[in-house]
Formats: structure tokens, C-alpha cells, sequence
């Protein structure tokens, strides 16, 4: 019990994104569908999170990003793992919302297309962000010769827009750009993540393709 006790103290934003979110579930009051009540509450609790996170790391310095990394450190990968499968599940129950829209009625159907973009765009962004918060533990988890990650201004202290460059880069342009990755778990985690990042970017693309055939022919 203190294990778990101090997992979840260790990830403050994590409890009360997943709280809120539990609590858009159970009080929302436009009776909606099952799946739509799911991902509505997922789109809530994840915003949450997005928002949360990204305050922490716009105002982080370096040595905040190195308390984050060793705080973090414990469960690290399984909080990845489950983060990542959540979000390709709610684009999977995106795609099966949409099958449904042709037979709903405008309302229904404007409610599919609204959660949607949220689960989409949401999803596609928490990706690369919490694969950023994985690229800074492993960089603090090594020392400096034998460092996962290497930055061509290896020199300079690194902050999180550091990290968020590189991650976001291989959500991009599926590319390390200048970062080197010097470690089998650091290209284990970039190979990962370019095919997720493949993966979001084609459903991204099919379903902004569906919706707007979907408005065209409404």
C-alpha cells in the first residue's frame, strides 16, 4: 500500500486528471452514449493533463527537469505503456462513434464530430509529450559518457523545451533531427514512438477525411 501510496504521490497531476475525469463520467448530464460519455471523459481528464504538464515544463528549469526525472523514475514505463494504449483505444472507439454517425440524427452526430477533434488532436499531442518526460529520465539517468541522448550543445544545462523538440520532432517529421540516441532502450523508445506517431498522423488524416465527407454530404 505505500508502494502504490507513493507511485501516485510521485504523479499529482496524473491523480487529478484521471479523478476529473472519472467525475465528468459519472455527473455528465446530456445523456449521452455510452462511448460518447467514455471519451468525453477521457477528453477531459487528458486536456487536463496536457495543460497541467505543459505549465510544469514551461516553467521548469534544468535542474527542475532532473527532480521530475529521479521523482518520476519508479514506474516510469508502465505509466507510458498505459498512457499510450488508453490513447490508441479512444481512437479506436473514435472509429467505431463515426461508423454510427450516418444513423444519428444532427445532434448526435454534431456530438461525434466534436469529440472527435478533441480525442484526436488531444491524443496526437499527449503522445510526444509523455514520451518527452521519458526522454528526460533516461538523460538523467546516466552519466555524461554514457548518456542515452546526446544534444550537440551537450554543454548547456537542458530544460524541457529541449526534450520536447526532439520528441516532437519524431512526431513530425518521424526523424531524430541533431539528437543522437546512444542507448538500446533510447532507440527501443524513438522506434516506438515514430510508429505511433505514424499511426496517429495516418488516422489523423483518414478521419479528418471521413468528417469532412461526412459534413459534405450532410
Amino acid at each position: 500500500m505505500t508502494r502504490i501510496a507513493r507511485f501516485l504521490g510521485n504523479r499529482p497531476r496524473i491523480v487529478i486528471a484521471a479523478a476529473l475525469g472519472i467525475l465528468a463520467y459519472l455527473i455528465e448530464p446530456w445523456q449521452l452514449r455510452p462511448i460518447q460519455r467514455a471519451l468525453l471523459a477521457w477528453d477531459v481528464g487528458m486536456w487536463l493533463y496536457l495543460v497541467m504538464i505543459w505549465v510544469l515544463m514551461m516553467r521548469a528549469s534544468p535542474a527542475d527537469v532532473q527532480r521530475v526525472a529521479e521523482r518520476e523514475n519508479e514506474g516510469a514505463t508502465a505509466v507510458l505503456a498505459i498512457i499510450t494504449c488508453a490513447a490508441i483505444a479512444s481512437v479506436a472507439a473514435i472509429v467505431v462513434e463515426l461508423s454510427a454517425t450516418k444513423g444519428l440524427g444532427p445532434k448526435q452526430a454534431g456530438i461525434n464530430y466534436a469529440l472527435t477533434g478533441a480525442t484526436m488532436l488531444g491524443a496526437w499531442l499527449l503522445i510526444p509529450t509523455v514520451f518527452t518526460l521519458q526522454y528526460a529520465r533516461y538523460y538523467h539517468q546516466t552519466r555524461e559518457h554514457e548518456a542515452s541522448l546526446k544534444f550537440p550543445d551537450q554543454d548547456e544545462p537542458l530544460d524541457y523545451w529541449d526534450f520536447l523538440y526532439f520528441s516532437f520532432t519524431i512526431a513530425v517529421a518521424s526523424q531524430t533531427s541533431d539528437v543522437s540516441l546512444c542507448s538500446s532502450r533510447a532507440r527501443r523508445t524513438a522506434l516506438a514512438q515514430s510508429v505511433l506517431s505514424f499511426f496517429f498522423n495516418a488516422a489523423l488524416l483518414g478521419l479528418s477525411v471521413n468528417i469532412a465527407a461526412g459534413l459534405l454530404g450532410s
